[in-house]
C-alpha cells in the first residue's frame, strides 16, 4: 500500500488536466511543500485557477490530533484547555489523512474531479489496476465504496511512511541525541527562540517533546497573526472577500463562531528554511520577513500594513469587528515606535537555529 500510494501520489493522469499531481504542489524536495514562491498554485481543469491558500508541508504531520474545540494542553497536567486545536489542512476541517487525501483530488482549485468515482475509474483503466487487485481482490474496483477506499487508503499509508515524511534527520535531532552540536549562533537562537519575553516562539512551537518523543515544532492550535491582506492572492482583488480560517470560507461548521475568525493551524517548524512561501496566504518569501513582522507588526505598523486617509489601517485582512481574536503575545504587541522584542542580530540568531530543522536529504549542498 506504500509503494501504490507513493506511485498515485506521483500520478498526473489522475487530475482533470492530466497534468496534476499530489507532488505538483507537494514537492518531495521541498519538504512535500511547494517548490516556488507563489502565494497559491494553479490547479483545475486548465491549470489556470488560483487557490485560496498557500501549500503547506506534509511532513510531520503524523501526529495530528483530531479536531477538537476544546484540546487539553499534554505540556500542563490535562487539565487545561486552550481551545480549538487539530484536523488537517489550515482550518482543521477534517481530521484525517485519509479524508485529507481527498481534498485535493476533488478540489476545484487542484486536480477538480467531479467525484471520487471519477478518479476510481482512472485507476481502474490505469497501469496500477493488476497491483491493486494482487494487493486488495480481484473484484476490488466492482465495488464503488470499497474501491475509493483502497485508492485513498494508499495515498494515507504512503503518507504514513517514516523515511518520507518524519525522518527526524536534522542537525538539532543530532543535537537531541547528542550526536552533534549548535554553533554559537544557534545555541543563542534556540535560548531567544525559548524565551518567553524574546522570540516566545515555543509558545506555539514547543522545541521539547513530551515523554521523550521528538518535538514536531507545533502544538497543533490555532492563532490569530493579522498576516498583512496579500494583493497577489486572486480571490483577494474582491475587497468583501476575507479568509478568516476556522470560520470561513472553506470550513462551513465554525461559521457562526465569532471567537474564532482569523485562526489558522500552527504549521510545524521543521524544514521551515526551506519554504519560499510562508503564512496562510504566502504574505512573505523569506525568513527574514516572516521574523521581522512578528517583532515590528505593532512597533511598526506602518510598514505592514496600507494607510488610508493619513492612518495606518492595521489588520487589513480581518473585519474590524474580529480584531479583538488577535494575538498579542510576545513578540507582538507594544506600541508604534517602541523597541521590538528582538533586535537585527538576534533575528539572525534565531534564523540561524531555524536552519538546524531542516531534515538531512533537504540540506543543501
Amino acid at each position: 500500500m506504500t509503494e501504490l500510494g507513493r506511485q498515485l501520489f506521483f500520478d498526473r493522469s489522475l487530475s482533470a488536466s492530466g497534468q496534476m499531481a499530489c507532488a505538483t504542489c507537494h514537492d518531495p524536495h521541498f519538504a512535500y511543500g511547494p517548490s516556488n514562491d507563489r502565494p497559491t498554485q494553479l490547479g483545475g481543469p486548465a491549470m489556470t485557477s488560483p487557490g485560496l491558500r498557500a501549500v503547506p508541508s506534509l511532513r510531520y504531520l503524523q501526529a495530528v490530533p483530531a479536531f477538537t474545540e476544546h484540546f487539553l494542553d499534554e505540556a500542563t497536567d490535562g487539565s487545561k484547555d486552550v481551545g480549538p486545536a487539530g484536523g488537517h489542512a489550515w482550518d482543521g476541517r477534517v481530521d484525517t489523512k485519509h479524508e485529507q487525501a481527498q481534498l485535493p483530488l476533488l478540489s476545484k482549485f487542484e486536480m477538480a474531479n467531479p467525484d471520487i468515482d471519477s478518479v476510481v475509474a482512472k485507476v481502474a483503466r490505469g497501469p496500477l489496476a493488476p497491483r491493486f487487485r494482487t494487493v486488495f481482490g480481484d473484484d476490488v474496483f466492482g465495488d464503488p465504496v470499497r474501491a475509493s477506499t483502497a485508492v485513498l487508503m494508499c495515498l494515507e499509508v504512503f503518507q504514513q511512511s517514516p523515511t518520507d515524511f518524519y525522518p527526524y534527520s536534522s542537525r538539532y535531532d543530532a543535537y537531541l541525541r547528542r550526536q552533534g552540536q549548535l554553533s554559537a549562533s544557534e545555541e543563542r537562537g534556540l535560548a531567544l527562540y525559548d524565551d518567553p519575553q524574546k522570540g516566545n516562539c515555543a509558545s506555539c512551537h514547543p522545541s521539547a517533546g513530551y515523554h521523550g518523543a521528538f518535538p514536531n515544532f507545533t502544538d497543533f492550535g490555532y492563532n490569530a497573526l493579522a498576516v498583512p491582506r496579500n494583493p497577489r492572492i486572486a480571490a483577494n482583488a474582491d475587497p468583501r472577500f476575507h479568509d478568516m480560517g476556522l470560520c470561513g470560507p472553506e470550513r462551513k461548521d465554525l461559521a457562526a463562531h465569532d471567537e474564532y475568525c482569523g485562526l489558522f493551524r500552527v504549521p510545524s517548524l521543521r524544514n521551515v528554511a526551506v519554504r519560499r512561501v510562508f503564512f496562510h496566504n504566502g504574505a512573505f518569501n523569506s525568513l527574514e520577513r516572516v521574523m521581522e513582522f512578528y517583532v515590528e507588526r505593532d512597533t511598526n505598523p506602518a510598514r505592514w500594513y496600507p494607510k488610508a486617509g493619513g492612518r495606518v489601517e492595521k489588520y487589513d485582512d480581518l473585519p474590524a469587528r474580529f480584531h479583538r481574536n488577535v494575538s498579542q503575545d510576545r513578540p507582538f504587541g507594544g506600541a508604534p515606535g517602541a523597541k521590538p522584542a528582538l533586535s537585527k542580530a538576534e533575528i539572525r540568531d534565531v534564523i540561524a537555529f531555524l536552519r538546524t530543522l531542516t531534515d538531512a536529504d533537504l540540506e543543501r549542498k
